[in-house]
């Protein structure tokens, strides 16, 4: 069922803003969707500066499970006394050392949700400032790309007292509607969390939030969230990645090096329960790890055509269907098959006609 986008979007980004569009009340959130919520970002994402190493994260939860929603925060650090402090924020990172980190952490837990505070540490130290609101667009491109399903809050930066960071976050924070905007445009699910709240009394240093800080940070994006449940962003989590094994060697469907370039081989190797050997199965018929697509090569059809990543683009050489205890290539109508009933490492994966020999059968096995 399709619906226009333009209300929804009107009432989201009235509500996260906190303005009212005449004519438009926002509906109360739905309570019961599950929410598997990634926090994503630097020291303020872990919680320094809080007296209990829980930051934002502690009060959004309780205010989530407050409305109702069963919670998962997922990722791959643990801060802070809560019940679930599993989050992404790392330390003194920059935008592109979160970029670098992304494609695993979201590949592996696949959050219907993401809050992203990012950007002190660039504008502090005065790193590359004149590209940084491009390079937060670029990750923000980034994450909806790797989880397309999450609806992603982008959050402008706190106040501080740091006379580098003030230079210029002002005109950081003015950027960050507009890189919304153009994602919201091109029908993604991202919006802007308003920090202006925050005053230096809500800070415990230079940089980061006290206590009082933190909860308006909280408050700033539960209301983010109740507005895209208003809206109908939130949906389901998808299920958890898996590994899918073969049939001929008992080897796993891995990227080679674990790395997203595009082109990286598709190959068997030892399974090791690495971000590069779990995938996903996505509603559009692709199978994606790392942030992007199992594809065939050049939109090869022929028996012999290499398979590897690329960036997802809607392509029929990059849907797979169920087939035969395998994979079947839309586009070819061949099969995701291992060359010669290869078991060595580092084989490359190609399409061949298909036959239902064991070279050809894969098993998916959730990893727990």
């Amino acid at each position: 069922m399709r619906k226009s986008w333009f209300l929804p979007l009107v009432t989201l980004v009235a509500a996260v803003l906190g303005v009212t569009a005449a004519g438009v009340t926002p509906a109360a959130a739905a309570p019961n969707t599950p929410l598997r919520v990634m926090p994503l970002g630097d020291s303020i994402t872990w919680g320094v500066g809080s007296s209990t190493g829980n930051g934002y994260r502690g009060p959004l939860w309780n205010r989530l499970a407050a409305d109702g929603h069963p919670l998962d925060f997922v990722g791959t650090g643990r801060n802070g006394p809560m019940s679930d402090p599993d989050n992404e924020g790392h330390s003194g990172y920059k935008i592109h050392q979160i970029a670098a980190l992304a494609d695993a952490s979201l590949t592996r837990y696949r959050p219907n949700v993401v809050t992203l505070h990012i950007g002190t540490n660039d504008l502090n130290e005065s790193y590359q400032v004149s590209t940084a609101t491009d390079r937060l667009k670029s990750l923000v491109n980034q994450i909806t790309a790797a989880a397309p399903d999450a609806t992603v809050l982008v959050a402008s930066l706190v106040v501080s007292t740091s006379g580098s960071e003030e230079r210029y976050r002002a005109a950081y924070n003015q950027a960050i509607p507009r890189i919304v905007s153009d994602a919201q445009a091109a029908g993604k699910k991202v919006a802007h969390v308003d920090m202006s709240s925050l005053t230096t009394a809500d800070l415990v240093d230079a940089l980061h939030p006290n206590d009082s800080g933190y909860q308006k940070m909280a408050d700033a994006f539960h209301r983010g969230v109740q507005s895209a449940d208003s809206a109908g962003w939130l949906k389901n989590p998808a299920p958890a990645p898996a590994r899918v094994e073969s049939g001929t060697s008992g080897k796993c469907l891995d990227v080679k090096g674990a790395a997203t370039a595009d082109g990286t081989a598709a190959q068997i190797w030892a399974c090791s329960g690495g971000a590069n050997q779990l995938w996903s199965a996505y509603t559009d018929g692709t199978l994606r790890s790392m942030g992007k697509c199992l594809d065939a090569a050049g939109g090869g059809t022929a028996n012999g055509t290499k398979v590897q990543l690329w960036s997802c683009h809607g392509g029929s050489n990059q849907v797979w269907q169920p087939y035969n205890g395998g994979y079947r290539n839309l586009a070819s109508g061949r099969c995701l098959d291992i060359p010669g009933f290869s078991t060595a490492d580092g084989t490359q994966l190609h399409l061949w006609d298909c036959h239902g020999g064991s070279n050809q059968r894969w098993t998916t096995l959730a990893t727990g």
